[in-house]
This record gives C-alpha cells, sequence and structure tokens, in this order.
C-alpha cells in the first residue's frame, strides 16, 4: 500500500542505516514485509547502495529500490551550512519509481518511534499531509520565506508546514515537482529555507495541506537548550522530551552521529538505534567507518 521515500548522499549515509532501522522498529513484522523502501541519490557508491539494500533486507523490509536523479535545474539553495542539493530530490519521486499508492517521505535525520502511516487514512487526493514547523510556524512571524507577507498579506499567519516528513498519493507527486518548480521560477526572491520553502510557497498558492498532529514531526530541542535560550522565545509547548512523539526530528547543524552533539535524552536515543542499525552492518560483513565517539 505505502512505500518510504528517503534522499541520502555521501555525507547522510550513517544517518540513513539509522532511519532504516528506526522505520523497521516502527512496524510490526508483517506491515514491514508489505512496505516499501524508496531510496533516491546522485552520489552514493555501488557499495554503499548495496549496504542499504542488505540492510532493509535483513530488518525485514519486502521491497527496496533506488535510483539516481538530479535536483531541480531551478534549485536555489540559500542555507547550505549544512545542508546539500541533496535536499532537492524530496520532489523526484515518481509513481512508476514509487510503486505504491502513497508516498510517506522521511527525512534522513529523524528517530521514528511510532507508526507513520496513520495519516494515510485521511488523506484525500490532491492533499499533501503534512505537521506545521515548529520554529517557523507562521508566514509573516518567522525567517522563512521572506518578504512573502509583505507582498501577499492574505498569506500572513497563514501556517508555514515542515519539509521533514510527508504524506502523498504517489499520483499527485508530478504535480507537486510541478507545483514546486512554478515557485521557484516565479518566487525565488523569497526563498531562505531552499526547498521547504519552494513547497510551502507552492502549497500556500495551489497546493492542498492535509495539517497532521505535531506528534508526527516533534523537533529534538534539547540541543539548543544546551547552548542558549532563543527556542523558549519560539516554541510555546512545553520544552521537555515528548514520549508520545512519533518521530523525533534532529533540525539544525548538531546531528546525534556527531560526537560533538550536546548529550541530551533524544540523542542517547538515537544513538542507540543507530549502534544497533552498525551491528547489522558488521553481522552483514560490510566495512563501514563508524562515527567517532560511537565505538
Amino acid at each position: 500500500m505505502y512505500a518510504f521515500g528517503i534522499c541520502i548522499d555521501r555525507h547522510y549515509l550513517t544517518p540513513g542505516l539509522a532511519t532504516i532501522t528506526s522505520l523497521a522498529d516502527s512496524l510490526s513484522p508483517r506491515a514491514r514485509k508489505a512496505a516499501a523502501l524508496r531510496f533516491l541519490t546522485f552520489d552514493l557508491g555501488a557499495s554503499q547502495v548495496q549496504l542499504l539494500a542488505h540492510l532493509a533486507k535483513r530488518v525485514g523490509f519486502g521491497s527496496f529500490a533506488l535510483a539516481r536523479r538530479s535536483p531541480l535545474r531551478s534549485a536555489r539553495m540559500v542555507d547550505t551550512s549544512y545542508i546539500t542539493v541533496t535536499t532537492y530530490l524530496r520532489f523526484e519521486f515518481a509513481p512508476e519509481f514509487v510503486r505504491r499508492p502513497y508516498l510517506i517521505y522521511v527525512d534522513a535525520d529523524v528517530l521514528v518511534r511510532g507508526d507513520l502511516t496513520a495519516p494515510l487514512d485521511a488523506l484525500r487526493p490532491g492533499e499533501v499531509g503534512a505537521v506545521r514547523d515548529e520554529f517557523n510556524p507562521a508566514v509573516g512571524r518567522c525567517p522563512a520565506l521572506p518578504g512573502a507577507a509583505e507582498r501577499w498579506p492574505r498569506l500572513r499567519d497563514r501556517p508555514y508546514y515542515n519539509a521533514g516528513l510527508l504524506w502523498a498519493h504517489t499520483a499527485d507527486l508530478p504535480r507537486i515537482r510541478h507545483g514546486v518548480e512554478q515557485a521557484l521560477g516565479r518566487h525565488r526572491q523569497h526563498i531562505l529555507h531552499n526547498d521547504q520553502d519552494a513547497l510551502n510557497l507552492w502549497l500556500l498558492h495551489a497546493g492542498r495541506v492535509r495539517a497532521v498532529d505535531a506528534a508526527y514531526n516533534r523537533f529534538e530541542v534539547g540541543r539548543y537548550l544546551e547552548r542558549s535560550d532563543w527556542v523558549r522565545r519560539v516554541v510555546t509547548r512545553p520544552l521537555r522530551p515528548d514520549p508520545a512523539a512519533r518521530l523525533i526530528h534532529f533540525v539544525g547543524p548538531e546531528k546525534p552521529w556527531q560526537a560533538d552533539c550536546p548529550d541530551t535524552d533524544d540523542v542517547r536515543e538515537y544513538r542507540t538505534v543507530l549502534k544497533r542499525a552498525l551491528r547489522h552492518v558488521r553481522a552483514l560483513g560490510a566495512a563501514h567507518p563508524e562515527p567517532a565517539g560511537l565505538r
């Protein structure tokens, strides 16, 4: 019925292993067997592709496929501090590649803790399921989409969505891609957060959103609190770890697979999953460098 879509490059191969493992943990063995994994890349080598495929099979996924794609030629990268143009590959999933009625797109810097498929039950054709962004919750009230609220006052205070977890009918993927490409061509001056801003521009002007509960894309904020208090001014919910979160998203430059990342509760939970993923890799007899500090 559905496929999980993940975009990956050489920089994100290690977290990709953790993503596969935590996705497997979130599903029953039967659901895992029925689910598909679909990866897009433009720079992985053959041995790295083989590693992903073997891990997917080892943890119980019934279908795996990886394709090489190039990002949109109109892609605009403004924030490049820790993000590469690979992020635009999320718009390159196509029905003939996915081969399932639904696609659940998942970023590679996440920890999946629960079943992500329930929002598909309410998703209508033509809609994109998405969760409101915790750091950029509304147009004109955050750094995202600079100048958009001034140009189109009717958009002020409209929800702004995070692109790290998306639900879509596979038949709608070409339309989403076309809409994002048009937004990039017409409104490039309003792009700050790369592909996420482009997606939101299209959603605001022509797309339809099925808002999904925040528990499906909960940001890990403890890392930021280790450095400063700005998160307290932006996020209105309690800032302690959320045990009900179905997915923890490690947005920002500090990632849990990096040795110098603050050692929060959610980071430790992520590292436990990553260590298990790396044990699978060793059991497969594959050579893969382990991140410093996780040996």
